[in-house]
């Protein structure tokens, strides 16, 4: 067996910021001191390298000592307090306005997930994996995502099943608040890849004129 030093490519601060906030969230939950398999600081280095490199919850167990289930459960608390952070659409959309920003693209992707063996039926009255993605060949979360013209996120949706296509998703999310931003002469741009959006949005060419 080799073993080898790795870097975690993320600043200090934001370890420190997501420990501050598991920290919140453990007195909040009443969480007592020394009962937990991690502190703080290092359940905040492990959710981040599943962010940041992808690694795998079996893997991290591993590389921590800990149970894959307290893995798991681990980079799930993470995910909450840093999503509890990020600002509604209605706030997002507000702050790119007072920004200046020039238009918006809405895009969806589907996230790669594993343990999901939930079925559902679909419109063919036929048994299918709820969190199968047809469209990307493979189970997943569909979210929708609202950018700045360069690409950095100001919104991102809840996550629907992969099985869920990107105009329902849309729909169920994003769609209304955008066509109320483009009632008001606000320019947004659809996607080519969202059958629909597109007569409701501007194209990011003709916000740019």
């Amino acid at each position: 067996m080799v073993t080898y030093r790795a870097i975690l490519d993320v600043p200090r601060e934001a370890v420190l910021f997501l420990s501050h906030l598991l920290a919140t969230e453990r007195r909040l939950r009443g969480t007592r001191k020394g009962t937990r398999a991690l502190t703080c600081f290092h359940q905040a280095v492990l959710a981040l390298r599943h962010f940041r490199d992808g690694t795998d919850p079996a893997t991290l167990a591993r590389d921590h000592g800990i149970g894959r289930s307290t893995s798991y459960r681990y980079i799930d608390e993470a995910t909450d307090v840093l999503a509890a952070q990020a600002p509604d659409l209605h706030h997002a959309l507000n702050n790119a306005h007072d920004t200046g920003v020039s238009h918006l693209v809405l895009d969806g992707m589907v996230i790669p997930t594993d343990r999901c063996s939930e079925k559902t039926t679909s419109v063919r009255g036929q048994s299918i994996d709820l969190w199968y993605s047809g469209k990307a060949h493979h189970h997943g979360g569909n979210v929708q995502g609202v950018m700045e013209p360069d690409g950095f996120p100001v919104f991102i949706s809840h996550v629907e099943p992969g099985s869920v296509n990107d105009l329902p998703a849309a729909r169920a999310h994003v769609l209304g608040a955008l066509y109320a931003w483009a009632a008001q002469g606000l320019p947004n741009a659809g996607r080519s890849g969202i059958p629909g959006c597109w007569h409701r949005h501007h194209h990011p060419r003709q916000a740019a004129e």
